[in-house]
């Protein structure tokens, strides 16, 4: 139990990235009066918390009903999140934490920056929903594993929102290089996870041998 709800924060932590969250939002509320910051980051990570738990919970059955089966959701899912890490680890500037250009330069005229693009795609981006989706379908039905994840998320999106509130302090004193070194870590550990996501999928897709 312990080590579902240990992978599970892992996961969302990575996925989600608070601490890049909080750096981007600090640059887009520049400016901005603090009782607004705080509306704003509590609006946006209660957003992202819905889409969050409802892909979690949702996901796995809708993709069941369109005939996706575990081992393949299990498959795609560590691929995806194989990606996520790799970027991560090589800090490559095509990131899922980053916005492309177009996305920056609305967000910066954008009047609900709780929404967009605080909510999603920065907090509930594509990566975060497809380990929700990932992690539900690992439990397997287990209700205290699924419970293990959904509190996992919660404590997640809790640190989020309290990086949110200390943005602007956040940014001032970690530098670029403590951002990457945690982006690292947070990326390897991300990393293993997926490749153990592959392996359970491939192995309950009866395409290689159960080890």
């Amino acid at each position: 139990m312990f080590g579902a709800a240990l992978t599970s924060f892992t996961t969302f932590f990575a996925t989600v990235g608070p601490i890049e969250a909080a750096v981007l939002f600090a640059a887009f509320t520049s400016g901005v009066p603090i009782a607004q910051r705080r509306r704003i980051a509590l609006r946006g990570v209660a957003i992202a918390s819905l889409i969050l738990m409802i892909s979690t919970l949702a996901g796995g059955p809708l993709l069941r009903q369109l005939g996706v089966s575990i081992p393949a959701l299990q498959t795609a899912g560590g691929i995806i999140l194989l990606m996520i890490a790799l970027d991560m680890v090589f800090a490559r500037p095509t990131s899922v934490f980053k916005l492309s250009r177009p996305e920056g330069e609305e967000a910066q005229h954008k009047d609900d920056l709780a929404v967009f693009p605080l909510a999603t795609p920065l907090l509930a981006g594509p990566g975060a929903m497809s380990a929700g989706i990932l992690l539900a379908a690992n439990a397997q039905g287990n209700t205290v594993e699924l419970a293990m994840t959904i509190v996992a998320l919660g404590v997640v999106m809790g640190l989020t929102l309290a990086l949110l509130l200390l943005a602007h302090e956040l940014s001032r004193y970690l530098g670029v290089t403590a951002q990457r070194v945690l982006m690292r870590v947070f990326g390897i550990l991300l990393a293993a996870i997926a490749v153990e996501a592959l392996f359970t999928g491939l192995a309950g897709s009866g395409l290689v041998p159960r080890g």
